[in-house]
């Protein structure tokens, strides 16, 4: 039995308008609301104290790092602690710590060791719950921070209506420039809507390379948490305050291989599923400022696959005049798309492994909500 033609252009053009609101049409809506309405940020200067927490599994070649890192950043040293929550690491990090500590003499440091892998969640409430810090400054244990970035983003927290801030995470190249491969302009895309969403009210979300909390709004994070650096700050915006973006505060990391750029973003769809089951409010318009970003931004992105298929097999159907154009555009999309996965697989196999990021090798403890 065929389905009627108004039927199947009805579902054409609907997933259609779906996809295009989606990447296309919520941006140009931001970029219009955020010239209308500007929420600027209050900002002053400002030094509570600081715990910088580092949730880490198995960083042996980049822990070290990370400490002097953090250790350099231009903020007042008796008001800046570092709280090193080891998750279970089983490649010699707790030795590495140890050794680096005991040479130095690092009394800013402290590490807080389980014996057991439990996952990033339980990493982190078991740091925050050692910290004496007014504010909470997350971090990943490979990106490195620019000095003044913890500075910058406590004077954002200077205004009482802002609960948490999100950092600028850059993509960089071998050359050491921001990337402009496809996951780097996608990231630029990214960064840019979440800065317009912060300007209209809050972001909906942040990036686990860098971010902070006032200590009074932060609650334990469910250890099965995929998105530590969604819920923390969503968390905040369902508290009554904004979480804002901050530029200035940046972070450094390197653009990774395509196939672990597909196991991090097939993690963060999988994280925002769960968040609606973990945090069900957000979908309350009422009880949720940002209603309209979180379904626009969050739960329109988990949907655009459904509605890609619905277009695609409507598409088979209609095979006449501008249809015809259009099922031929999306076939040698997909055709290019696959073939440029497999020279990527292939590439990389040919290639040496790139350094692992904060938590590679243990998906429990890798946040990582970027694109």
């Amino acid at each position: 039995m065929s389905l009627p033609h108004s039927l199947v252009e009805t579902v054409f053009w609907a997933s259609f308008a779906f996809v295009a609101y989606v990447y296309a049409g919520y941006p140009l809506l931001v970029a219009a609301w955020s010239r209308l309405v500007r929420r600027p940020v209050a900002k002053g200067d400002w030094e509570p104290g600081v715990s910088l927490v580092i949730a880490a599994y198995n960083e042996r070649d980049t822990i070290a790092g990370k400490i002097d890192n953090c250790l350099g950043l231009d903020y007042p040293a008796d008001k800046l602690e570092i709280v090193v929550s080891l998750d279970g690491s089983t490649d010699g990090t707790g030795e590495v710590l140890e050794e680096l500590l005991r040479r130095e003499g690092r009394a800013a440091v402290r590490v807080i060791a389980s014996r057991r892998h439990e996952g990033k969640a339980a990493a982190l409430n078991r740091a925050v719950e050692a910290a004496r810090g007014e504010v909470l400054v997350f971090c990943d244990a490979r990106q490195r921070i620019e000095p003044g970035a913890v500075r910058e983003l406590v004077a954002d927290l200077r205004d009482p209506s802002v609960g948490a801030v999100t950092g600028e995470l850059m993509l960089l190249d071998d050359d050491e420039h921001e990337a402009a491969d496809g996951v780097g302009l996608y990231w630029r895309y990214e960064k840019a809507l979440r800065a317009m969403e912060s300007r209209i009210h809050s972001t909906v979300g942040a990036t686990g390379a860098l971010y902070a909390i006032r200590r009074e709004l932060f609650r334990p994070i469910p250890e099965s948490a995929i998105l530590d650096d969604v819920i923390v700050p969503m968390g905040a915006v369902l508290a009554g305050k904004r979480t804002v973006f901050e530029p200035r505060a940046r972070a450094h990391d390197r653009v990774c291989p395509p196939e672990q750029e597909f196991r991090r973003k097939v993690r963060t769809l999988a994280g925002n599923f769960q968040l609606v089951a973990l945090m069900p409010q957000l979908l309350v318009p009422g009880r949720n400022p940002v209603f309209l970003q979180f379904l626009s931004h969050k739960i329109g992105r988990l949907l655009v696959p459904h509605f890609l298929v619905l277009l695609f097999a409507s598409n088979l159907l209609l095979r006449e005049g501008f249809y015809l154009v259009f099922l031929v555009c999306q076939c040698s999309f997909y055709l290019l798309a696959g073939a440029g996965a497999l020279v990527s697989k292939g590439l990389g196999k040919g290639a040496e492994p790139a350094p692992a990021r904060a938590g590679a090798g243990a998906p429990a403890l890798r946040g990582g909500n970027r694109p």
